[in-house]
């Protein structure tokens, strides 16, 4: 019993840092880790847009913004930081097409950019600063620029 006492203890200290994955619900991570605007107030203009953002801080230094539906999936996510986010928590399902695409270009050869009609990737940086997005055409709300999402 005090096994359990003790693993309980240690597991309620460990940080709840996870990511969204890409089509799915959003990560859970603590209020003070965690920011949550809607797009109303993310856009200047009028119209509303069907979507919230939510920003997570890491205490690696990065940060990720999930852009999720009313429906709670996440249609895009992207990050920067010093480091790269943990890609396959990040990207969930859809982790495979980025290894593929990955290891079809030369490494160190610039962004990475890979399109192939359902997942839309684009990755770039150097050591201490890297950035990128990721979403699913076939779910951006229409009207949502993906170009304007950081």
């Amino acid at each position: 019993m005090n096994v359990v006492k003790l693993a309980l203890a240690v597991a309620g200290m460990l940080p709840l840092a996870s990511y969204a994955a890409l089509g799915g619900p959003p990560g859970v991570r603590p209020a003070s880790q965690s920011v949550l605007r809607s797009a109303a107030a993310l856009n200047t203009t009028a119209a509303v847009t069907p979507y919230t953002m939510r920003a997570s801080y890491g205490a690696d230094g990065v940060t990720v913004h999930e852009y999720v539906l009313p429906s709670n999936v996440v249609f895009a996510v992207t990050w920067q930081g010093p480091v790269r986010p943990d890609m396959n928590a990040l990207l969930g399902s859809y982790f495979p097409n980025f290894t593929s695409a990955a290891a079809e270009r030369a490494r160190g050869v610039g962004p990475m950019i890979e399109h192939n009609g359902d997942f839309h990737i684009e990755s770039a940086g150097r050591a201490g600063r890297f950035f990128g997005k990721a979403y699913l055409p076939r779910l951006v709300p229409v009207g949502v620029r993906v170009e304007q999402l950081q």
